[in-house]
């Protein structure tokens, strides 16, 4: 089963899709033009409601991509994660991009589990 939870006709994707008992999220990104931990923190935020859309919380997240504007930002995401994520860690990685919008330093895109036994 594929199912479209959110649709964004403009830019015409997707930004959750559940796929059997994946949950992929994208384009998570908050408090733009602020500092880069604020963003951090308001993408991981984001991913939360997006999450909860379909039932899920941060614990159910088993793979991130992190995009900075500056990897040297990097070394602030470990703090917000510890933070949001209580120990119950995904596996992540990190790479630099060039943001569309001026005023972004900072996105998530996610993939989660969903038990379907439930």
């Amino acid at each position: 089963m594929i199912e479209r939870v959110q649709v964004d006709e403009h830019w015409a994707d997707s930004t959750i899709i559940e796929a059997g008992d994946l949950v992929f999220v994208g384009y998570c990104m908050g408090n733009e033009g602020g500092p880069v931990r604020d963003q951090i923190v308001g993408a991981f935020e984001t991913l939360e409601k997006r999450l909860a859309l379909v039932g899920l919380g941060l614990d159910s997240v088993v793979k991130m991509d992190c995009m900075f504007r500056e990897i040297q930002d990097l070394n602030l995401l470990a703090d917000v994660i510890r933070e949001k994520f209580q120990g119950k860690y995904p596996v992540r990685k990190a790479f630099t991009t060039d943001f569309l919008r001026e005023g972004m330093s900072f996105q998530v895109d996610a993939i989660a589990y969903k038990d379907r036994k439930d």
